[in-house]
């Protein structure tokens, strides 16, 4: 109700209901499309932190999953170990970023906004949040690349 009032006050009475139901149905499919990605990055990053909600720092919910062996056959305790050291360095990498390029990288990749959300939100222009996500893009594989990390 409010996307529509903010937006869409000047049009005809009319175009309501049309407007209504297409912004109603555009915000549940990106709460959905957003808690999707969400629930796949806080499991890999609580995976790295060791803590979830206040809790002691050896619970690790990665390790408590039950999946079978047949899921994934390729999938050997070296393979698991690499993946969780490169989530490791991943995160040092973000944490070592310079603020604004953090925040331009963790709004666009993490929270999935577009330009225009995470410049109003940064309260700078879209090129510059272009530039702030470019720039952490290319230090954190300049980061992964002196690590020994390579795509």
């Amino acid at each position: 109700m409010l996307k529509l009032s903010e937006k869409y006050a000047d049009r005809p009475a009319e175009e309501y209901p049309m407007l209504f139901q297409r912004i109603l149905q555009n915000t549940i499919r990106d709460h959905y499309r957003r808690q999707k990605v969400r629930s796949m990055w806080t499991t890999l990053l609580s995976a790295l932190t060791g803590k979830q909600n206040g809790e002691n720092d050896d619970y690790d919910p990665l390790e408590t999953m039950e999946v079978g062996r047949e899921s994934n056959p390729f999938d050997t305790p070296h393979r698991q170990l690499e993946r969780s050291q490169i989530a490791k360095l991943i995160d040092e990498g973000v944490k070592s970023l310079p603020t604004r390029q953090r925040e331009a990288f963790l709004l666009r990749y993490w929270e999935e906004m577009d330009v225009a959300e995470t410049a109003a939100l940064m309260g700078c222009s879209e090129g510059s949040v272009k530039t702030h996500c470019s720039r952490a893009t290319h230090a954190l594989a300049a980061f992964l690349k002196k690590k020994g990390i390579e795509p």
